[in-house]
C-alpha cells in the first residue's frame, strides 16, 4: 500500500482538487448530481486510454495514434453487428484483438524497425483514420445492436458500469507495474536502455509489449465509445490521444520514461476532464477548451523538465526559513 499510495500521487491529486474547487466556484451546475453522473462517464474513455499511454511513456515511448484507432476500431466493430450480423459476444472478443495486433504493429516497427515512437504513431494517427474513412464510404453507422448501450449505461447497485471498469484495469495495472516482472522491466527500459540490456533485458520485447498493452486498452476505449453512441465513426476519438497524453503528464509521468505512478494517471484524466467539463457549462467554445488543453500539456511537461530546478528552488527556500527561524529562537 505503501509502494501505490506514495508521495507521486499527492502532486496529481491536489491539481485534481484545486481545479474541481475552481469550477465549482465558477458554476453552480458543476456540483449538479446530474453533471457529476455525466462527468464520471465522460472521464472513463479517457482514463481507460491513458493506461496505455502512460505504459509507453513510462518505457520512454510516446503514443499519438490511440485517437485515430478508436475511429477505425468503432468502425470494424460496426461492420461486425451491422452488417455481418456477427453476435456482440463475439464482436467485443475480435475488437480487443484487433486493438492489441494494431499496438503490435506499431510496436514492432517502432522496436525492432528502430523508427522513433512519435514518427510510427504520428504515421498510425494519419493512416488508421485513413482506414476508417474506407468503411462504409466514410459514413456513421448508427444503432448496431441494443445490448451494446449497456457496456457503458448500465449499473450494478445503482453504479455506472464504466465505475467498475475503472476499477479493475488500474488496479490490474498498478500491480503489474509495481508488482511484476514486466513492471519492472517497463520501468529500466525506460530509464536506462542502455543498462536493462546489460541486466538481461529484451528491451526490444519489452517495447514492443508496451504498445500491445495500448492498443488494446484502445479497443477497450472504443467498446465504450461504441456502446455510448451505438454507433461507429471515422470521426470518433480526435484529440484522444492529447488527453490520453496529458492525462499521463499531468499524473507525473516523465516523458523522458522511467518514472511515474499509473494511479496518478486517473487523477491527471480527471483533472483534464474537469476542466473541459468547466469550459463546457460556462460556454466556452471548442477553440478555447484546446487552447487550454495544449497550455495543460505545455505547463506539466514544462513542470517535468524543470523538476531539478523547482525542487533545488524549493529547497532553498524552505532551507532559508528553517534557518532564519532556528536564528530567531
Amino acid at each position: 500500500m505503501k509502494r501505490i499510495f506514495d508521495a507521486q500521487l499527492i502532486g496529481p491529486f491536489a491539481a485534481m482538487l484545486i481545479v474541481a474547487v475552481i469550477v465549482a466556484l465558477t458554476t453552480e451546475r458543476f456540483l449538479n448530481p446530474g453533471n457529476l453522473s455525466n462527468l464520471s462517464l465522460q472521464v472513463s474513455i479517457v482514463a481507460l486510454i491513458a493506461i496505455g499511454s502512460t505504459i509507453v511513456i513510462f518505457a520512454a515511448g510516446i503514443d499519438l495514434s490511440s485517437g485515430s484507432m478508436i475511429a477505425l476500431l468503432t468502425m470494424i466493430l460496426a461492420q461486425m453487428l451491422k452488417f455481418m450480423g456477427l453476435p456482440l459476444a463475439l464482436a467485443v472478443p475480435l475488437i480487443l484483438v484487433v486493438g492489441g495486433l494494431l499496438g503490435l504493429f506499431i510496436g514492432l516497427i517502432t522496436a525492432y524497425g528502430r523508427i522513433p515512437s512519435f514518427i510510427t504513431t504520428l504515421a498510425g494517427l494519419i493512416a488508421f483514420r485513413g482506414l476508417a474513412l474506407t468503411f462504409n464510404n466514410g459514413s456513421p453507422i448508427f444503432s448496431l445492436d441494443p445490448a451494446l448501450e449497456p457496456i457503458f449505461y448500465g449499473k450494478v447497485v445503482g453504479i455506472p458500469l464504466p465505475f467498475f471498469y475503472l476499477v479493475f484495469f488500474y488496479a490490474l495495472a498498478a500491480f503489474a507495474m509495481n508488482y511484476t516482472k514486466l513492471g519492472r522491466e517497463i520501468y529500466a527500459v525506460g530509464g536506462n536502455p542502455a543498462a536493462a540490456v546489460l541486466t538481461g533485458i529484451n528491451v526490444r520485447k519489452v517495447q514492443t509489449t508496451t504498445f500491445v498493452i495500448a492498443g488494446f486498452m484502445t479497443a477497450v476505449g472504443a467498446i465504450l465509445m461504441s456502446a455510448r453512441l451505438n454507433s461507429g465513426s471515422p470521426n470518433y476519438g480526435q484529440t484522444l490521444e492529447l488527453q490520453a497524453i496529458a492525462a499521463a503528464v499531468v499524473g507525473g509521468a516523465s516523458l523522458a520514461g522511467g518514472r511515474g505512478n499509473i494511479l496518478a494517471t486517473l487523477m491527471g484524466a480527471m483533472t483534464i476532464v474537469i476542466v473541459q467539463n468547466g469550459l463546457n457549462l460556462n460556454a466556452a467554445p471548442s477553440s478555447v477548451q484546446n487552447i487550454v488543453l495544449g497550455l495543460i500539456i505545455l505547463l506539466a511537461v514544462g513542470i517535468d523538465m524543470w523538476r531539478a530546478e523547482i525542487s533545488g528552488l524549493m529547497g532553498r527556500l524552505f532551507g532559508r526559513s528553517s534557518s532564519d527561524t532556528k536564528k530567531g529562537s
